[in-house]
């Protein structure tokens, strides 16, 4: 794939293979378009989105369809708290040439796949959660003092339940920011259960079919990268991750109350990158505010540390959110 030229894709070709890809998964999943939304957006950004839920939502099922609409290599993980990183990455294994000597062999692990479902991911101890960090970040992985590169594209799609379930670990700040996304996957409204009942209980299972394969995904992502944004649009950004950090003085009341860390400029970054494929998935070339607040919450709500009162009182990051919504001027 890495060898194959990338193929020329316009707006509305790049609107049609994503209405192309959401339709696919919702043929198995039911309703939860803001989620399908939100993870289709970190795919095309070559980006990693996290899922959070309770057991039972279809998180797995949901990146499956994804992987099964995706001509990608795709390998899922199971994180368990007894993996160990070299599950993860490989390791290296002697094995006998053919002139009957040991030979050391690098064994790649299942992180060599363009698309990687992290299972549950904070069921794994820390130490193993972040072997996922160099690969996240640098697209390679580094092993015995060797680093291999992964093959383009290349994203994490993990789920985890919610850190007050048993047998959970919260993940490490550091990686936690390598998610271009947190995504929070809801119970599902009367009607949309009465179809998963229908859909889920015969004979016949609904599949996603391949509607895309990798040169397509990296073109979608070099266009909308090449969308232009406004400086005031990245002006505005600036102004809402600053207004984050409850030390500044335009942060508004319940920052300075309840935030002990405001988002890092990986937040910033998020915000446009979502922005810009956001715009494209409505068939505009332009990037507005209305982009930047659709996508905030999912950019931002794993990127603010609470306090130990904002804790306490029960306080959503995704609150805060809208506070500097409201308060950070346009």
């Amino acid at each position: 794939m890495t060898d194959a030229p990338v193929v020329d894709i316009n707006i509305e070709q790049f609107s049609r293979l994503a209405q192309a890809i959401e339709a696919e998964v919702a043929r198995v999943i039911v309703g939860q378009k803001a989620v399908v939304r939100g993870v289709l957006t970190c795919v095309l950004a070559g980006r990693h989105a996290l899922l959070e839920g309770v057991p039972g939502l279809g998180k797995t099922m949901l990146i499956r369809a994804l992987a099964d609409a995706l001509d990608l290599k795709f390998a899922r993980i199971q994180f368990t708290p007894d993996l160990m990183p070299a599950d993860i990455t490989g390791t290296d294994i002697l094995e006998d040439d053919e002139h009957g000597r040991k030979v050391k062999l690098f064994q790649p692990g299942p992180v060599f796949a363009n698309l990687i479902l992290a299972d549950e991911i904070n069921r794994a101890t820390p130490k193993t959660q972040s072997a996922l960090l160099e690969a996240m970040q640098e697209s390679s992985v580094t092993v015995a003092n060797r680093t291999y590169q992964l093959e383009p594209p290349f994203f994490v799609l993990a789920t985890q339940n919610p850190l007050e379930m048993e047998g959970t670990y919260p993940l490490p700040e550091a990686q936690l920011d390598r998610f271009m996304f947190k995504v929070n996957v809801n119970y599902p409204s009367k009607s949309d259960l009465v179809t998963v009942l229908e859909r889920t209980t015969g004979v016949e299972v609904p599949h996603a079919g391949k509607v895309a394969d990798g040169r397509e995904i990296i073109s979608m992502g070099r266009l909308a990268l090449n969308t232009p944004v406004a400086s005031h649009v990245n002006e505005y950004v600036a102004r809402l991750i600053v207004a984050s950090h409850p030390e500044d003085a335009t942060a508004p009341e319940r920052v300075k109350q309840f935030v002990r860390y405001g988002a890092s400029p990986r937040g910033a970054q998020a915000l446009i990158i979502g922005a810009k494929i956001n715009a494209l998935l409505e068939g505009r070339f332009n990037v507005s505010f209305v982009d930047i607040e659709a996508v905030a919450p999912s950019a931002l709500r794993h990127r603010l540390l609470l306090n130990f009162e904002g804790l306490a009182e029960g306080i959503s990051t995704d609150d805060i959110i809208g506070d500097l919504i409201r308060s950070v001027a346009k």
